[in-house]
């Protein structure tokens, strides 16, 4: 099994700096495969607890290299949640990558485990009988300290459904339960990386070299 890895964040890193640059980013240094992946951007101000600024990924299976390369910059520029990331947000940023695996059919929408199973949910809306879906990743319900009903129910907002969240609504849900191995890659020991392997800093347009 392929696991997450420095090399995957790195590529991440070296994608979003090309976008910047109007460059090729350096070749992949990481095995290829097809998996679900995802590319998560935080953002650190001022040492306070990093802020999400922009999660995509796909839960179909892709090739890793291009896979990544595509979130990492659909993560960064087109999460309609947030504004895109900006060259000079980069010194401030770590990149999270997940790679996903284990996906299990639940007997209930209770059966999943908090800080071990992201979640898959689909389900019909009674209000139009539209079918709606939405995920979470592993670490966010742990993350949100929330239970695994409000993790369920916060799930059904995501998936745009705005009524009312009846028991018998939650048993109708079908959920789908996956785990996944992560690796979390500030700025700083990307620069680090970039200049043991490559002997020189990130030059990027827009930032300072002093900002680095």
């Amino acid at each position: 099994m392929v696991a997450a890895n420095r090399e995957m964040a790195v590529y991440c890193f070296d994608t979003l700096v090309a976008h910047y640059n109007s460059d090729d980013a350096p070749p992949a240094a990481f095995d290829e495969g097809q998996h679900p992946l995802f590319v998560t951007w935080k953002k650190v101000v001022n040492g306070g607890e990093p802020r999400l600024r922009g999660c995509i990924g796909t839960l179909e299976a892709r090739y890793l290299v291009n896979g990544f390369r595509d979130y990492a910059l659909t993560s960064a520029l087109r999460d309609r949640r947030f504004p895109p990331i900006q060259a000079k947000e980069l010194p401030t940023l770590e990149c999270t990558v997940s790679i996903l695996t284990n996906y299990e059919t639940a007997n209930n929408y209770l059966d999943w485990e908090v800080g071990t199973h992201g979640l898959i949910i689909e389900f019909t809306d009674p209000n139009n009988n539209v079918r709606r879906s939405a995920t979470y990743l592993p670490e966010v319900a742990a993350h949100e300290g929330w239970t695994k009903e409000e993790a369920i129910d916060s799930l059904m907002r995501k998936a745009g459904y705005s009524g009312h969240i009846t028991e018998s609504l939650r048993k109708s849900i079908r959920v789908t339960r996956y785990q996944s191995t992560l690796f979390t890659l500030t700025y700083s020991d990307y620069v680090s990386y970039v200049r043991a392997t490559r002997g020189a800093v990130p030059a990027i347009n827009g930032v300072k070299p002093g900002n680095h």
